[in-house]
């Protein structure tokens, strides 16, 4: 147990941090599941809002520390290639951010 005061504060601090990281962390892991989910249900529309709540929630945590930046992206595109692979089975166009050009 810590003995002096900065030491106690600094437990303080740190247990504080550790309970809003997990729960940031929790936050990741059901957004991502509530993407899988809709596309598992193939419900277009509901899958492509949990993925902009993907990519707020990812970007949020990238930014704060959370995760790093790195695996951010990297969740990104990998939730981006699951949607374009699901629009593609629906035979619907991509509706992610790409669109073909018109030339």
């Amino acid at each position: 147990m810590p003995i002096s005061s900065s030491a106690k504060k600094r437990l303080r601090q740190s247990e504080k941090r550790r309970i809003q990281n997990r729960t940031r962390k929790s936050r990741l892991k059901t957004v991502e599941k509530r993407f899988l989910a809709a596309i598992t249900e193939k419900k277009n529309d509901a899958a492509l809002l949990a993925l902009n709540n993907c990519f707020s929630e990812f970007d949020k945590a990238a930014k704060v520390g959370i995760i790093h930046a790195n695996q951010a992206n990297r969740k990104k595109a990998r939730l981006t290639a699951k949607m374009k692979a699901f629009a593609q089975a629906q035979g619907a166009a991509p509706s992610v951010q790409e669109t073909p050009a018109s030339v």
